[in-house]
């Protein structure tokens, strides 16, 4: 019964740290959407798809709206998004996107943690070029109705593969990706057709991807999970199979 208990609390614990860690990320997805182009979701894209992100993980309205309160006081920080490059153990490539307001403390927290865990930061470039910079789409099954008819339709604004997938609470949903140069025009698309997407996001895909022993890969997403626990960190992408 106690080893029950304690098996629930921390997966209580997991996930409320997930929660907490996905509530900051879209935080400051928000504060450096309303600082580039103002708070009005109506004439800013950018604030618009935060938006939809923080819905499609429950993040309370008060949130949001302190967030894009917060994000016009004179006072708050501003974010620079930076992307650093650099390998996991076993030759894994990563790619962390960060929203800090202070550099230097960033790449040190992110070398400190590389360095334990048997990886190294690299050089601009030096990892970039084995991912592909892309347009992701969560999508609702019911909120889209015929999905070969939708595939069909998005084909003409940039899909490029529409698949299943799961959300992070474990719900089934479509991934919709195109080309980050089609970003907007697949997000106009969808808003055309009704549809709003559980989560609007860039991700970097693997032109191709590693296999490794299970002891060698859970060495690679441990030293992932500790990285993506950084407060500087929003996501981290590796080729992990």
């Amino acid at each position: 019964m106690g080893r029950m208990f304690e098996k629930r609390k921390h997966t209580m614990f997991a996930r409320y740290d997930r929660m907490a860690k996905q509530f900051t990320r879209i935080g400051k997805d928000i504060v450096i959407a309303v600082k580039a182009g103002g708070p009005d979701p109506d004439l800013n894209p950018q604030l618009r798809r935060a938006i939809q992100n923080a819905k499609g993980v429950n993040m309370p309205k008060d949130k949001v709206d302190a967030a894009i309160k917060r994000a016009l006081g004179k006072d708050t920080a501003s974010y620079d998004e930076v992307l650093y490059e650099g390998y996991a153990p076993h030759g894994v490539p990563l790619l962390v996107e960060a929203a800090t307001d202070n550099v230097n403390r960033t790449v040190a927290n992110l070398r400190a943690l590389l360095s334990r865990g048997g990886g190294n930061l690299g050089t601009s470039g030096s990892v970039a070029f084995q991912f592909t910079k892309m347009g992701a789409f969560t999508l609702d099954p019911e909120a889209v109705g015929d999905r070969d008819e939708l595939e069909l339709e998005l084909i003409d604004e940039g899909l490029e593969e529409l698949t299943e997938t799961t959300t992070e609470d474990g719900r089934d949903a479509l991934l919709a990706r195109c080309a980050f140069s089609d970003f907007g025009q697949m997000q106009r698309a969808l808003e055309a057709r009704g549809i709003e997407p559980i989560a609007a996001e860039v991700e970097y895909v693997p032109s191709t991807t590693t296999e490794l022993p299970d002891e060698q890969a859970d060495a690679v997403l441990e030293l992932v999970a500790k990285i993506e626990g950084d407060e500087d960190v929003q996501r981290v992408f590796h080729n992990l199979a």
